[in-house]
């Protein structure tokens, strides 16, 4: 007998619905196309992104839509009243409809651009 090991972020694919897994692969591969120094892994128990050990992004599903985050370090942002560490943004996407591929796009090279000066 096989023994196939899956992994936690083979397994948070893999429990949604088609529609959703679609997209939540769709959005992987977008998000990782932006720039080869984007790393991929599982933090918080979702896909999580990172760049040069900065959180960068995330997917997560949470009601049947799935929601992009676009996580700010707040040590490269301008404007620093609160007292937390980062600034989250969100896009929901259905994953019945088309995904806004350059709106994802542009929010993820935006931040790169603020980590990289």
């Amino acid at each position: 007998m096989e023994n196939s090991i899956i992994n936690p972020l083979q397994h948070y694919y893999e429990k949604q619905e088609t529609a959703t897994r679609e997209c939540l692969l769709a959005l992987k591969s977008i998000v990782l196309s932006v720039d080869e120094n984007i790393v991929y892994k599982r933090k918080y128990q979702i896909p999580f992104f990172c760049y040069n050990e900065l959180n960068l992004g995330f997917l997560w599903v949470h009601r049947k839509k799935i929601i992009v985050g676009f996580v700010e370090d707040k040590r490269f942002s301008s404007f620093n009243v609160e007292r937390k560490k980062h600034s989250i943004t969100t896009l929901e996407v259905n994953p019945l409809d088309d995904i806004p591929v350059d709106e994802i796009k542009q929010a993820f090279r935006q931040l790169i651009t603020k980590y990289k000066h």
